[in-house]
């Protein structure tokens, strides 16, 4: 079956950007001059344009005219983990965007670093906020009871790649830790911090994962259509101690054009170069 006019027009320009003919930021010929070199109708044009739209190869801007869009290669997280350390809250010694030991997650730190990319986060904006109803379930105190967030922009490669929030009861801090409601970096990580200064120990953790339209802030952070055809990943990590006590909810949103998840059960072998299996 012979592919329509439109498919034939996209699968050419998609082969040109493949091929770095038309290189990332490079503006496409109008409409009328593409009509005229594949003897199409303006529709046609449109048609074959809106399915370079769909995958992300280009984008229209009202007014300029359409450009080719920079590829991002995905990254890939890895979901499973200890848990008695595997964290999704805080921690690590790599430089943050413009200050020295940036804040995140070690585990996504030792992923990208693996990967041979450079991973970036901003220094944590610390807030004391009212518990939400569901917020508080989760972490089984009071409703409105306060609670100590944590937020995050993380990168690699310079991209915006994730979003972060930790809650924490304001319990903790009043009780010595208090680290938790400073605007500083943990470079141990919350987990190790945790266990130290008060004897909290991370037994393991629940992951909800739910895939929705992002909202004006993630759309704005992540550079995304504002059309919705771009989701985002959103999980909610909630750590429970020894005792099955929850002491921390972390909030992670991911751009699905740029992220990939793996969940790994029992001993894997290693990708290919990749580290061996632990």
């Amino acid at each position: 079956m012979v592919d329509p006019m439109y498919r034939r027009i996209a699968d050419d320009l998609r082969r040109q950007i493949e091929a770095a003919e038309l290189p990332p930021g490079a503006q496409l010929p109008t409409e009328l001059e593409l009509g005229e070199q594949y003897d199409a109708s303006r529709n046609t044009i449109r048609d074959a344009i809106k399915w370079l739209i769909t995958r992300r190869l280009v984008e229209t801007r009202p007014g300029q005219g359409t450009f080719v869009l920079e590829q991002i290669v995905p990254f890939v997280t890895t979901l499973t983990g200890d848990p008695t350390t595997a964290s999704g809250g805080e921690g690590t010694t790599y430089i943050g965007r413009g200050t020295l030991g940036g804040e995140a997650d070690p585990d996504y730190d030792r992923e990208v670093t693996a990967s041979r990319r450079k991973p970036e986060a901003s220094q944590p904006k610390v807030e004391i906020q009212e518990a939400s109803a569901r917020l508080a379930g989760e972490l089984a105190i009071e409703e409105h009871a306060e609670v100590v967030s944590r937020h995050q922009e993380r990168f690699i490669d310079g991209t915006p790649w994730s979003l972060q929030t930790s809650f924490y009861p304001m319990s903790l801090a009043e009780r010595g830790a208090l680290r938790l409601i400073q605007a500083k970096n943990i470079p141990e990580g919350t987990v190790e911090y945790l266990s130290d200064s008060l004897g909290i120990k991370q037994a393991g953790y629940r992951d909800v994962i739910t895939v929705r339209v992002p909202d004006e802030t993630e759309t704005a952070f992540f550079k995304l259509p504002d059309d919705g055809r771009v989701s985002v990943v959103a999980t909610r990590r909630t750590a429970y101690d020894d005792r099955g006590q929850p002491f921390r909810l972390t909030l992670s949103v991911y751009p699905a054009d740029r992220n990939q998840f793996v969940v790994k059960v029992g001993l894997v072998p290693a990708e290919p170069g990749g580290p061996p299996p632990t």
